[in-house]
């Protein structure tokens, strides 16, 4: 099989896949007390939103919690493993071994929790889409939820 073809039966399988892992646009989400929230702005012209994408400061890495990782591979069990490979190979999506050292932690929050908005304005994950040619889309993940994954992701 040709790449060209391995890709458009990987981009078919994806679509296929992607009523099953959700896709709702909703990017606001409430996470645990204190946890940072994205609110939504008004993105001008009073019609529409732009959400607030998280920085460096709104995501603190200490040791890795074991406990907060088994919930986050919980929840790549249920909602990431369809596109995402453990290791480094490209599923749908790119693998996930080595994800941390390649992307900054408020990144990989983002894609994860403010996708639509990460699709639409930044560089990196526009490029990741060309290369996938698959939309990631919206799993709807609390603030908690994504933070678990990330600290999944770390021990990678």
């Amino acid at each position: 099989m040709s790449t060209s073809t391995k890709r458009i039966a990987i981009a078919m399988m994806a679509l296929s896949l992607m009523a099953a892992c959700g896709g709702g646009s909703d990017a606001s989400s409430a996470g645990p007390p204190g946890a940072p929230t994205l609110e939504k702005e008004s993105a001008g012209g009073g019609e529409g939103s732009k959400a607030k994408l998280l920085t460096e400061a709104d995501v603190t890495l200490g040791d890795i919690d074991a406990g907060m990782a088994e919930k986050g591979k919980t929840t790549y069990d249920v909602k990431c493993q369809a596109c995402h490979s453990m290791g480094e190979n490209r599923v749908v999506g790119p693998g996930w071994k080595g994800v941390t050292t390649r992307r900054k932690p408020e990144w990989i929050m983002n894609m994860i929790v403010n996708t639509d908005a990460m699709l639409a304005e930044d560089p990196e994950a526009q490029r990741q889409l060309e290369q996938c040619l698959v939309r990631m889309p919206n799993q709807n993940l609390s603030m908690e939820e994504a933070r678990q994954v990330l600290e999944f992701m770390r021990t990678l």
